[in-house]
């Protein structure tokens, strides 16, 4: 992960998260309407609502 856009409640929460620049954020699943999402850092799972990963800036590593 490079940053994160947003500011005030919704950054605070994201860092209390453990969703901090440098850390390895891979994609697990999706509701069936997109919302939330889950995403696996720091060896567990974790599910954000749409609004709330929107905020995330990542640099992307294709797996092959």
């Amino acid at each position: 992960m490079r940053a994160i856009n947003a500011t005030g409640a919704i950054k605070r929460r994201l860092f209390d998260m453990g969703v901090t620049p440098g850390v390895s954020i891979t994609m697990r699943k999706h509701a069936p309407l997109g919302d939330p999402i889950e995403i696996r850092l720091r060896g567990y799972e974790l599910s954000l609502r749409k609004a709330e990963a929107k905020e995330i800036i990542l640099d992307v590593e294709k797996i092959s």
